[in-house]
């Protein structure tokens, strides 16, 4: 008798477990990082500009791109909303993911300080 009324409630549990492991899964593949498959080459940056972890000033740093160097801007030069920043004369909070040539570096980069379009 027991066996039956604890049934139901490993089967919930079953189920609340799977949900969770769903929830988390559609969490990380938001939180992945910009597809570099296809891109735009050849994109010279205006100023000298630090390649960062997350789209926003304070994230580190794990890269340069030197004014007037050219890289690849990943994901058809789509811009990624960030953190707010006043760079290269202008205010924005666009970003883009890059990799800068020569060198095996990505990241984001404020879009106002890379000349395309």
């Amino acid at each position: 008798m027991k066996f039956r009324l604890l049934a139901p409630a490993v089967a919930f549990s079953a189920v609340a477990l799977v949900g969770t492991t769903l929830a988390t899964g559609g969490t990380a593949v938001a939180a992945s990082k910009p597809d570099c498959l296809r891109g735009i080459t050849n994109v010279p940056a205006k100023e000298t500009v630090k390649l960062r972890t997350h789209a926003k000033t304070s994230a580190t740093a794990v890269g340069q791109w030197n004014k007037g160097k050219k890289g690849y801007l990943c994901q058809d030069g789509d811009f990624f909303k960030g953190g707010s920043y006043n760079l290269c004369g202008k205010k924005s909070n666009k970003w883009l993911y890059a990799r800068p040539y020569g060198t095996n570096k990505e990241g984001y980069v404020p879009a106002t300080c890379i000349k395309w379009s």
